[in-house]
């Protein structure tokens, strides 16, 4: 007993939300690596979240558990990009102790809606309940009722922006209670856009600034991907929040700057 009374809860204090909350420039990566070393390396480096890409990644939820014990362990917020809008699979990244899903295939309300009931639990949603890691095994310090509220409060609900049809539906995306903002996807939009070549296409960008402008506007936090630390900067100043690279893109600059000085 005396044990049970000493612990603390799994279920951290989710630094990126307060943060995005303050109006701060928050920087992170997305990667498809299952090594927790990595997860470890970027917390330290002082990013401030880590999403996991099990869309694009072979990630097991073994392999995701220990990459969310190795972000907790250096204060960074574990993520993840989880492959498809499935419920089941949503609660158990969430139970092992992600704190926010970044969710592709996001094109609707509906979509939107179906999302945060998988995140949250009751009131807000329809997320099961049970003695998993999140909620301490059911043996830490907070009651259930605490344990529920925190969560609701702490957990980070992204839909993707990747097609045109997301764009049309934007408004009434926005309007889904329990949606924090929105993560653009610049690739996929612009091959949905008829540009398979990439989204260096104006009428991309274009479309990439508009959503930005509209969803600042409605309160709502959006991020998207910057390659290089000057379109970071240009993001930011847009009203970006969220500014995402990738573990090999840095990896991979970082080889070339030292190659060629």
């Amino acid at each position: 007993m005396a044990l049970l009374q000493t612990s603390i809860n799994t279920m951290k204090e989710n630094n990126l939300r307060n943060r995005l909350l303050a109006n701060k420039t928050c920087y992170g990566v997305i990667t498809p690596n299952t090594d927790p070393i990595v997860c470890e390396y970027i917390g330290l480096a002082g990013m401030d979240f880590y999403i996991m890409d099990a869309e694009h990644g072979p990630l097991t939820l073994s392999e995701v558990t220990h990459m969310i014990r190795a972000c907790e362990s250096v204060g960074i917020t574990p993520m993840a990009r989880i492959n498809s809008l499935d419920e089941k699979m949503i609660l158990q990244y969430f139970d092992a102790g992600i704190m926010g899903v970044m969710m592709p295939g996001t094109n609707t309300a509906a979509d939107c809606a179906r999302l945060v009931k998988a995140v949250k639990y009751f009131p807000k949603g329809e997320r099961g309940l049970g003695p998993v890691r999140a909620s301490d095994y059911m043996s830490g310090k907070m009651s259930q009722q605490q344990y529920i509220e925190f969560a609701n409060e702490q957990t980070l609900v992204f839909p993707m922006i990747e097609t045109t049809t997301a764009i049309h539906n934007l408004e009434a995306m926005c309007a889904v209670e329990g949606v924090d903002g929105f993560i653009i996807g610049p690739r996929d939009l612009a091959l949905s856009m008829g540009f398979i070549d990439g989204p260096a296409h104006a009428e991309v960008k274009e479309a990439i600034d508009k959503v930005i402008s509209f969803v600042t506007s409605k309160g709502k936090i959006i991020g998207t991907v910057a390659a290089t630390a000057e379109q970071a900067k240009e993001l930011s100043d847009k009203g970006v929040r969220l500014l995402l690279n990738s573990v090999q893109g840095l990896l991979m600059s970082g080889v070339k700057v030292f190659i060629s000085r």
